[in-house]
């Protein structure tokens, strides 16, 4: 896998995850950019996320989550123990991660 580094000699060295986090799977986005224009509006760059998971109703992010994360559908919104809220694409998170 060394190929994966460009400019490097020598693999990096590799790490297994070991963290639980708490996370749901991304079944829509609507961001409010969208939803400005077609009222225009300004916008105040949040959006809002429905999980896949039955249960579980849609939840706004704000815009500075949407602008560092740039969430997409088919990955994970994911928060970890110290409160820090995150984006995962589905293939990293699923290759990471097992459902306890």
């Amino acid at each position: 896998m060394s190929d994966m580094v460009s400019g490097v000699g020598t693999e990096m060295p590799r790490y297994k995850c070991h963290k639980e986090v708490w996370a749901l799977k991304i079944a829509a986005i609507v961001f409010d950019s969208d939803l400005a224009q077609k009222e225009n509006r300004e916008t105040d760059g949040s959006a809002t996320i429905t999980p896949t998971e039955e249960g579980y109703a849609a939840f706004n992010v704000p815009h500075d989550y949407v602008r560092k994360h740039n969430p997409e559908v088919g990955g994970y919104y994911v928060v970890y123990k110290d409160g820090y809220k995150s984006f995962s694409p589905a293939s990293a998170f699923e290759e990471g991660y097992t459902r306890v």
